[in-house]
């Protein structure tokens, strides 16, 4: 039985509850990140260094028939764009603000406040941060930019809007956890969340 917080964690932990019951096929998953929450009264900050929240934006153009994605300049992977919650327990705000700093786009609107998916991935060590290896807790939401048009970053080497076509024909280069994330956009529905 996880205890909840009634503190500035207990949104996240009231988010986390509602996903697991949309998305049971992640609820393994889900009552990790929601008992790493709650036993950690400073999730939101880098300064834990075993581990700490992000935000993640799926990121739409406004079609709705496109992804963009990051090629991350210290990971080398391609991927949503996200990033540190810095002390913000507004995980949703976080996933918004890393979107327009990594994209370049302003006006970036939210689709569904909800999650739409929470994934756990090891950080390697970062020498020239000096960090250590670390778990990152990802929250994940719907976005949509009012354009195409964007600008890379300090964050990325390259930035792309992907199809379907695209996850499909580079599946094997792709994390699993990303074509999860094209695997719900393209079932279209936040409540039917695959594996």
């Amino acid at each position: 039985m996880i205890s909840l917080p009634t503190d500035e964690r207990a949104p996240l932990c009231e988010a986390l509850l509602r996903y697991i019951d949309r998305c049971p096929a992640r609820a393994t998953v889900a009552e990790e990140v929601l008992r790493f929450v709650a036993d950690t009264p400073d999730c939101f900050c880098r300064s834990h260094e075993a581990g700490h929240i992000t935000g993640s934006a799926w990121l739409l153009n406004p079609a709705g028939d496109k992804a963009l994605l990051t090629l991350h300049r210290n990971l080398k992977r391609w991927m949503q764009t996200g990033g540190h919650a810095d002390g913000d327990p507004d995980v949703l705000r976080t996933a918004l603000r890393e979107a327009t700093e990594e994209s370049g786009i302003g006006g970036i609107r939210v689709l569904d406040g909800e999650i739409m998916d929470v994934d756990i991935h090891r950080i390697p060590p970062n020498p020239r941060k000096n960090e250590g290896e670390h778990l990152h807790y990802d929250i994940r939401y719907l976005l949509q930019a009012p354009h195409e048009r964007y600008a890379i970053s300090e964050e990325s080497i390259d930035l792309a809007w992907w199809t379907a076509a695209d996850f499909a024909a580079r599946a094997a280069e792709t994390d699993e956890a990303v074509l999860r994330l094209a695997r719900i956009w393209q079932a279209g529905s936040l409540d039917t969340n695959p594996t």
